[in-house]
């Protein structure tokens, strides 16, 4: 019990003495008061500080008619461009007892989308995936890490499963094209306006 009263008193000692010496003197005051500066000054050992912002920075500076502006602005691309990449292996596809739970990029996992998991693309990134028995294609978002069974490059959304006419084998053999933004884009965009037309 001693020994606690001893540290509270202690603690309390040392942040008055510390605020104290935080505090401007009052001569300090007194100084500044008699000069008409509007500084505060706490003497050499520190650079001079504004009391008050000068009433110029109340004003919005005019605009520029030739400045550019944030509405002609590029968007943000939505992932990394690997328009570079090519891979062939086996897929797989994963279904009904992993829908919900949260994918590597946080999001959650939809089996009606059209994702995929990779080991080692970015997430974010799309790639184009190609069905080389019936030459059936999906472009499909990498949004998680797999797959972990050996021998397997792609895991596949049951959606891009059923796209390539894959979902009964388990297990096809495929090729796998990285996609800058603007190709990912067009083919979404095709994809969609495929989707509303039938």
């Amino acid at each position: 019990m001693n020994a606690r009263l001893t540290r509270h008193i202690g603690s309390l000692f040392a942040v008055g003495a510390l605020a104290g010496c935080a505090a401007p003197g009052s001569s300090d005051l007194a100084a500044n008061a008699n000069s008409g500066n509007n500084f505060l000054s706490t003497g050499n050992a520190r650079p001079v500080a504004p009391l008050a912002y000068d009433s110029k920075l109340n004003t919005v500076p005019d605009a520029k008619p030739d400045a550019p502006s944030l509405a002609d602005a590029e968007p943000i691309t939505s992932g990394p461009n690997i328009g570079d990449f090519e891979q062939q292996g086996r897929a797989s596809w994963y279904g009904k007892p992993f829908h919900g739970r949260k994918t590597a990029s946080g999001e959650r996992y939809n089996m009606h989308a059209l994702t995929a998991a990779h080991r080692t693309l970015p997430l974010a990134s799309w790639v184009r995936v190609t069905n080389t028995a019936n030459h059936k294609t999906v472009v499909v978002k990498i949004n998680d890490r797999g797959p972990y069974a050996r021998g397997r490059v792609i895991d596949l959304s049951y959606a891009a499963a059923a796209a390539l006419g894959m979902r009964g084998a388990g297990t096809e053999k495929v090729k796998i094209e990285g996609l800058t933004q603007k190709e990912a884009r067009v083919a979404r965009e095709q994809y969609a306006s495929d989707d509303a037309t039938n």
